[in-house]
C-alpha cells in the first residue's frame, strides 16, 4: 500500500516527519533510484527509499518511549559537539531516538524521546498548542506576584522581532527569602508555575528578562499531559502503560477539547527498574 514519502521516513525511525520533509526538499531522498519530490508516496514493500546514498528499514521499528529528568548543563539535539554534554549520552539504547519538548542547555527537566516520528511531529508541532510546565526560580524586584504573573499571561515583548511571548498560565507557587546585593538592595526569591502553549526560543528566560527579573533555575514537571513525577534528575525509564496512554490521548486532542468535567484517570508511576548504567 503506498503511503506518503515522509510518513514511510518517519516510521522507519530515521527522522521525524517535518526533518524528513526536509530531506526531501534539500534533494538528499531517492526513490527507485530518482530523486524523490514534495508529494511522492511508496509502498516501503516493494520501493527503494534511500537517503544519503543509504536504504532505510523496509518495516517501521519497535516504537520507543522514553522519559528522561534532563540534568542542566545537557544539550537535546542529535547532533554532537566535542566537549559538550548530550542527553544521548545518558540514554544508551541502540535505536536511534528523537527529543520531543527541547529544553535549553541551563534547563532541567521533562524530555521525552522516541523512535515514533508522527507523535513526534504531532506534540512538537506548535499548531496543536500541547501545554508544558514549568517550576521557574527567579531574583527581582517581585512587590506584586499576582500583577506580576497577569503581565506574564497577557505578554511581554520578547524583543528581536519575536513580538510577544505568552503564557497560557502564571502563578506563584512560593516566596522565598530575599536576598542583600552588595548596593544594599533587596532582591526577593520566588517560584512561579508557568504553562507555555508556544514554543519561542529561550521563552520564559527573555519574558523574565524583559521584565527585569533574572531565572535562577527551570525545572519542566509536565508535557503534554505527562507528568515528571518522582523519577531522579539524570534518570531514564520507558514509558508505563498509563503513561503512554496520557499521550496517545493528547496526540489526537487539540487544546481546548479536553472535556472539562467527569473524573479524570489517575497516573500511578511505574515503579519499573531503573538500571546503574542509566547515569554517566
Amino acid at each position: 500500500m503506498k503511503t506518503i514519502l515522509q510518513k514511510i521516513i518517519a516510521a522507519s525511525g530515521y527522522s521525524s516527519r517535518r526533518q524528513a520533509e526536509k530531506l526531501i526538499q534539500e534533494g538528499k531522498v531517492q526513490l527507485n533510484g530518482r530523486k524523490a519530490i514534495p508529494g511522492d508516496m511508496a509502498d516501503p514493500s516493494q520501493d527503494k527509499i534511500t537517503i544519503k546514498g543509504k536504504s532505510i528499514a523496509a518495516t517501521a521499528a519497535e516504537p520507543i518511549y522514553i522519559k528522561l529528568n534532563k540534568p542542566a548543563g545537557y544539550t537535546c539535539t542529535n547532533r554532537r559537539f566535542p566537549g559538550e554534554n548530550n542527553i544521548f549520552d545518558l540514554v544508551r539504547v541502540s535505536t536511534r531516538l528523537f527529543a520531543v519538548g527541547r529544553l535549553d542547555k541551563d534547563s532541567r527537566g521533562l524530555v521525552l524521546l522516541t523512535n515514533d516520528g508522527a507523535l513526534t511531529q504531532r506534540l512538537a508541532h506548535p499548531r496543536f498548542e500541547h501545554e508544558k510546565v514549568y517550576e521557574v526560580k527567579v531574583a527581582g524586584p517581585i512587590k506584586n506576584p499576582g500583577a506580576l504573573a497577569g503581565q506574564l499571561t497577557k505578554g511581554v515583548d520578547l524583543g528581536d522581532g519575536d513580538g510577544l511571548g505568552r503564557a497560557r498560565r502564571a502563578s506563584l507557587k512560593e516566596m522565598l527569602s530575599p536576598v542583600k546585593k552588595s548596593t544594599g538592595e533587596y532582591l526577593q526569591k520566588a517560584i512561579f508555575i508557568i504553562t507555555l502553549s508556544e514554543g519561542k526560543k529561550r521563552q520564559i528566560r527573555r519574558m523574565f528578562s524583559a521584565l527585569n527579573i533574572a531565572v535562577l533555575d527551570i525545572k519542566r514537571v509536565n508535557l503534554a499531559g505527562l507528568p515528571l513525577g518522582e523519577l531522579p534528575e539524570g534518570r531514564w525509564d520507558h514509558l508505563s502503560p498509563e503513561e503512554l496512554e496520557i499521550l496517545k490521548y493528547e496526540e489526537h486532542t487539540n487544546y481546548p477539547t479536553r472535556p472539562k468535567s467527569g473524573p479524570r484517570r489517575r497516573l500511578v508511576h511505574r515503579s519499573g527498574r531503573v538500571g546503574n548504567d542509566q547515569r554517566r
